[in-house]
């Protein structure tokens, strides 16, 4: 991303660009300073293709024509799938992009065996854009409030991340939503933050797991229902709760090994907040029950799979067996 940025603000731009990468915020946010950047207010030489196989013939033709009355023209390719499949036209012309020209692709999926992101890296620049580690999206997330004159504690800052996610998209919309509610208050509270955060399905799934652990059945099949209300499909769900339970045991052993908190995010690929909370949560279950619960997922699965149980009746009849 360094040199995203120092190209954006040297204005001395490359070639070809590929921006591909799980965090489609980042993809979004880059992509719109590129084109700001290297256009302004310009759209006579801005042209878009979005979807798979655009043709080639047509993009080659567009990059060989001089821009009018400006510096660059800008050819920006959505989602070609020129990087899983075969481009070979578009390969070999990487080399001869005029210097007047500027393609940009920005995609879901990449082979990086492949010859187009060979090419894109040879003679333009790639740029991964993934998932953000939890102190990367704190001090972003402090940076959208404080450009707003609003301070944030540590600790709600993890209340906020562990009720938003790690998806930047849903940061930046809830942060956007705080900053309304807090009008004329230059502290961000907890209570704010619980008065207008949403929480995401994950962490409903772990709020279900906290009930299961604490025996409170209710509370568990309340958050199934709120799940489903949401549309969340209940094989998701299902899922989701056996995701929780396999890293629930693989803390209980860490924990039993004497891993710290830092070295289990680092290798279940998790922010340390969430590791802290899962933590007592791990030790509130044996490891014979998180093995048990582990087993009726598959089990349940297998069911729904076999057509011997309704989906949405089999993941209730798991979380009421459960206990």
């Amino acid at each position: 991303m360094q040199t995203l940025n120092q190209d954006i603000n040297t204005k001395n731009f490359k070639r070809v660009y590929l921006l591909y990468g799980e965090e489609g915020y980042l993809k979004k946010s880059y992509k719109n300073r590129l084109k700001e950047a290297i256009l302004g207010d310009d759209r006579m030489n801005f042209h878009s293709f979005e979807g798979k196989g655009p043709d080639c013939s047509e993009i080659i033709a567009l990059a060989e024509t001089m821009p009018f009355f400006a510096e660059k023209r800008l050819i920006l390719l959505e989602d070609s799938g020129f990087f899983k499949g075969s481009a070979d036209l578009l390969a070999d012309y990487l080399p001869s992009v005029p210097d007047s020209t500027c393609i940009l692709f920005v995609e879901s999926e990449v082979d990086k065996r492949s010859r187009m992101y060979k090419g894109v890296k040879k003679y333009g620049y790639v740029a991964e854009l993934g998932r953000q580690d939890s102190n990367r999206l704190a001090n972003w997330a402090a940076g959208l409030l404080a450009k707003e004159g609003k301070k944030i504690t540590n600790s709600t800052m993890e209340l906020l991340l562990s009720k938003t996610g790690e998806d930047m998209e849903n940061i930046h919309s809830e942060i956007e939503k705080l900053i309304s509610y807090t009008l004329g208050n230059d502290v961000v509270t907890a209570e704010d933050v619980e008065a207008i955060c949403a929480t995401q399905v994950a962490n409903k799934i772990f709020e279900m797991i906290a009930a299961i652990s604490g025996r409170r059945a209710k509370r568990a099949m309340e958050l199934y229902e709120d799940l489903l209300i949401l549309k969340e499909p209940p094989m998701r769900i299902l899922f989701l709760i056996a995701r929780q339970f396999n890293q629930l045991l693989l803390i209980k052993d860490m924990s039993e090994k004497g891993m710290g908190k830092g070295e289990m995010a680092s290798l279940l690929k998790l922010p340390p907040f969430v590791v802290s909370k899962m933590i007592p949560q791990a030790r509130a279950f044996s490891r014979e029950q998180v093995l048990s619960s582990v087993r009726l997922c598959i089990d349940t699965e297998e069911a729904v799979k076999q057509g011997r149980l309704q989906d949405r009746l089999a993941v209730e009849l798991l979380i009421c067996g459960s206990f």
